[in-house]
């Protein structure tokens, strides 16, 4: 498999069948542009048929995993039906390829985890952050309904009250937390993040292959049974794009200003 028309994530083969995949923009904290919301899209199928990957470690160049989107980019989106479909459909195969990977993928979440890059952080199987590493789904704080991963994955990780408060209030919390709470695997210093992640891969590429990626594939039916409310929060999602509420939350993060909701 060549990965060389990627132009935001780099790859290295390690031993064991392990690819270590970097998202790699440092100089904006990894924040996703459409490139990178192209490649988190696409590279689940290209790495599913990479016969010489049996294990996926994802990790963020720099102090960053994935800061967020391109706000500036989502705001032009307010009210423009063709560019809202073309988002949506980019946010639900984002998590359906995800989940269509049978190789087993782990997130070494090493800095900040927002959007997108949230999506594909808690979506792995094994998820390993740093202790101080904070993380948020903030569609709430901007006037946006949680979609894309949330409203699926939440209640499944840390249950339906948990995920309620922090999909309702946007607040952030720090790897500790997202551990208690069940939302990620482990949380550990920040310098062992990614080197107990390559241990895992390293782990799970030597075992049986067809028994652990068999395993992933029937409990990941957990999540593709609330397929009917990832569709829901989706297009509630989209139409909050069309809110005045939307228009104010991202002028006012753009403007780094307290929001004003009617």
């Amino acid at each position: 498999m060549d990965y060389s028309d990627y132009k935001r994530l780099l790859f290295e083969r390690r031993d064991n069948g392990v690819l270590l995949v970097t998202i790699n923009r440092p100089e904006k904290l990894n924040a996703a542009d459409a490139d990178m919301l192209r490649e988190f899209t696409e590279v689940w199928a290209d790495i599913q048929r990479d016969d010489q990957t049996r294990v996926v470690v994802i990790t963020g160049a720099g102090k960053a995993f994935s800061a967020g989107g391109d706000m500036e980019l989502d705001r032009q989106a307010l009210g423009d039906f063709s560019k809202i479909t073309s988002v949506m459909q980019e946010a639900r195969e984002l998590v359906s390829n995800i989940l269509a990977c049978d190789k087993a993928i782990i997130s070494a979440i090493n800095g900040v985890a927002v959007g997108a890059g949230l999506a594909v952080a808690l979506l792995a199987d094994i998820s390993i952050i740093g202790e101080d590493v904070r993380l948020t789904d903030g569609h709430a704080r901007i006037g946006l309904a949680a979609g894309d991963h949330a409203t699926i994955l939440w209640p499944l990780l840390c249950g339906i009250a948990k995920a309620k408060y922090y999909l309702m209030t946007g607040d952030f919390l720090d790897g500790r937390e997202a551990e208690r709470i069940g939302l990620v695997t482990k949380a550990l210093p920040q310098d062992q993040v990614v080197p107990h992640a390559m241990e895992i891969a390293d782990r799970l590429a030597i075992g049986p292959r067809f028994a652990i990626e068999w395993t992933k594939r029937s409990l990941n039916h957990w999540i593709r049974n609330a397929q009917p409310i990832f569709e829901a929060s989706l297009a509630l999602e989209m139409l909050t794009f069309f809110s005045p509420d939307a228009a104010e939350g991202f002028s006012a993060f753009l403007e780094k200003r307290s929001s004003t909701f009617d």
